[in-house]
């Protein structure tokens, strides 16, 4: 009721605008009548009310982001079951250390950042529930009953594993908001989804979410005692993630692939046993945020088709009245990393120079304001030898798949996410490089090439990214805010 009650309150001063804009419409004279029908046109201009916070005080950081933690109740064809993982002792730190040599190893000049420690990390296993109403609740049942229900599905005929981080520019979202999501590619992939409920911006910086998914991926191959779940093989875990779910599954790939260029055969304490650190089946990233220092061109050229705010929006943070989370503790000039960081491989993936040995990748992008960014990343991988999947859909904003399920577009990229998946797991000397561009109202499917979906290369990319991250050092100096030291 509350939800519902907040809901309406929301919708009502937009009513003037959203009736305007369906006139506009229905006359052919909005910028993409020609791509998008009228339910897609008053989605995107609600979506675009709701991120820009337009018509109401400015909100604290810690309210925005309380809104996207609560807990809705779970229903119709989707399996839940909570796990905590719990964190290695003290002295298994080696895993810890593995992320920050790694991080140092990589970076172009100097960075700061605080050294996180590992952390208990809960998890929800996602399933589909075929049989289940559509809102017929979970049954009364322990946890582990219910994973042991989800994972004896006569629909899951598959081993494959999806370990999934969600979007929310990593400081808003949870598992809760993208269970609907999880639950459609455990369909889709015939398997299951471990869900992670990492750590979150501003309280937490970067590489907090790192070591959360880190930590999530060995305790999937080597299960802590008491675990719900048996080992799982690294041949049957797919990374995945949106937005900047996309970005965590790609930094953790990077991460893993550092790992193996330092060692042959790298290996952590986990635990107290000394374990491998094997690559995954496939990552795969859905709109994938792999920018942080916000600095391609398709931020601009591509904001008709997007709900996303402009990147003014996003290179000032005085906007947000202070709270209990920001500012940060200590200072920082962005939610997420410190600003000496905005170009680093491990914090914006698209700044990597290589993926060579990385397994296949599966990435899919609108004709949106991230755009450049994930064709970017793939004409790289390609480039080396990566096996990678890329699909473009026409005038489509930021995870359309997941805002927009009305589509048959939106019902394809799933269709697809899930099957990509799964072959990689069942069937991995099938999966090739291909590229697709598919038309918005027609469906019409476009082979592309993928060493040409890229208008910038990579050097391009970078030399934006470091001007970007200059003008924001400068800025954030010109504001009198003291540069944290970096941790000894």
């Amino acid at each position: 009721m509350d939800s519902n009650l907040g809901l309406l309150k929301f919708l009502a001063p937009q009513i003037p605008g959203l009736l305007s804009t369906a006139a506009w419409y229905t006359m052919g004279m909005t910028e993409t009548s020609a791509k998008w029908d009228l339910r897609s046109t008053l989605t995107v201009q609600v979506l675009r009310q709701m991120m820009s916070g337009s018509g109401g005080k400015p909100t604290t950081i810690g309210k925005i982001q309380a809104t996207t933690l609560k807990d809705p109740a779970i229903k119709g064809k989707i399996w839940v079951a909570k796990a905590t993982v719990t964190a290695p002792k003290p002295e298994d730190e080696t895993l810890r250390e593995a992320v920050f040599q790694a991080i140092d190893d990589m970076k172009d000049g100097e960075v700061t950042y605080t050294r996180p420690e590992l952390v208990d990390t809960e998890v929800e296993w996602t399933g589909f529930r075929p049989d289940a109403g559509k809102d017929e609740a979970l049954p009364e049942c322990s946890e582990e009953e219910k994973y042991k229900r989800m994972m004896a599905e006569p629909t899951r005929t598959s081993s494959t594993t999806i370990l999934y981080f969600h979007g929310g520019a990593y400081y808003l979202c949870d598992p809760s908001t993208h269970r609907a999501l999880c639950s459609r590619l455990a369909k889709e992939s015939h398997g299951t989804v471990c869900s992670v409920r990492y750590r979150l911006a501003p309280k937490a910086a970067f590489p907090s979410q790192l070591l959360d998914g880190f930590m999530m991926y060995l305790s999937l191959l080597y299960p802590p005692p008491g675990s719900t779940h048996e080992a799982i093989a690294a041949k049957d875990i797919v990374f995945a993630g949106d937005s900047a779910g996309g970005n965590l599954s790609f930094a953790l790939l990077q991460l893993l692939l550092q790992l193996h260029r330092t060692s042959q055969n790298p290996t952590v304490r986990f635990h107290g046993k000394t374990v491998d650190v094997p690559l995954p089946a496939a990552a795969t990233a859905n709109s994938g945020w792999f920018d942080i220092a916000r600095a391609m061109p398709s931020l601009m050229s591509n904001a008709k088709y997007d709900y996303l705010p402009p990147p003014k929006h996003d290179d000032t943070l005085s906007k947000f009245p202070a709270d209990a989370i920001w500012p940060a503790t200590p200072p920082r000039g962005d939610l997420f990393c410190d600003l000496t960081l905005l170009d680093h491989p491990l914090a914006s993936p698209l700044a990597a120079e290589s993926w060579q040995g990385a397994p296949p990748l599966w990435l899919c992008t609108g004709e949106e304001m991230l755009s450049d960014e994930d064709c970017i990343v793939s004409v790289r991988a390609a480039s080396q030898n990566v096996q990678v999947h890329f699909e473009q859909y026409e005038a489509m904003p930021h995870c359309f798949a997941m805002l927009m399920p009305f589509l048959a577009t939106a019902d394809r990229c799933m269709r697809s996410w899930g099957d990509f998946s799964r072959r990689c797991v069942e069937e991995p000397t099938s999966v090739r490089t291909n590229g697709t561009f598919v038309h918005a109202k027609t469906g019409k499917e476009d082979v592309v090439d993928v060493s040409q979906v890229a208008s910038l290369t990579l050097q391009e990319a970078k030399r934006l990214m470091r001007e970007a991250k200059v003008r924001r050092l400068t800025g954030y100096e010109k504001e009198g805010k003291a540069m944290p030291k970096p941790a000894l």
